[in-house]
């Protein structure tokens, strides 16, 4: 019977594991639980504290990307949150009208503009370490366009 027992919580533990089970949560039918996922189980105050809170406007928002026109995509990689397989799903994986050329062995990908030679695409994967190893936001906003800028004459630069 010990046995059994110990082999259902196993099995349990497999089917439904960590706390996605509901039928597994002690609190899960008290609508105290359900109410505010910041707060903590046993009552503490909570350590995490949203501080932008985005209308569902904010979050739902269509921006349209004109890659034929001056508009330019810039990559913020930030540490430790999956940047680097992103980054490279942005230069591979997008279904585009002139989409990315990557060549074997090659880290760095060739996004131009369909009939242009300039980049849509700011990031390590197609530009290379252009503003540094891992910029962060205030590097990127002195460097990104002083970057982006030089490689085009006066007349032709956009206003940002």
């Amino acid at each position: 019977l010990v046995m059994l027992f110990l082999f259902a919580v196993i099995v349990l533990q497999y089917v439904c594991p960590g706390t996605e089970c509901q039928l597994l949560r002690l609190r899960a039918l008290s609508p105290a639980a359900a109410a505010d996922p910041y707060r903590a189980e046993d009552e503490t105050p909570a350590r995490f504290v949203p501080r932008f809170n985005f209308s569902a406007d904010d979050l739902l928002r269509r921006v349209d990307f004109n890659i034929k026109g001056d508009d330019l995509i810039v990559f913020l990689h930030i540490q430790k949150t999956g940047g680097t397989t992103f980054g490279r799903h942005l230069v591979r994986n997008i279904q585009l009208e002139q989409p990315c050329e990557c060549r074997a062995g090659q880290k760095k990908c060739t996004c131009h503009r369909p009939g242009k030679r300039e980049t849509w695409l700011f990031s390590r994967f197609s530009t290379g370490w252009s503003c540094g190893l891992h910029a962060d936001w205030t590097e990127l906003t002195n460097c990104v366009p002083s970057v982006v800028d030089s490689k085009k004459e006066v007349r032709l630069r956009p206003s940002r």
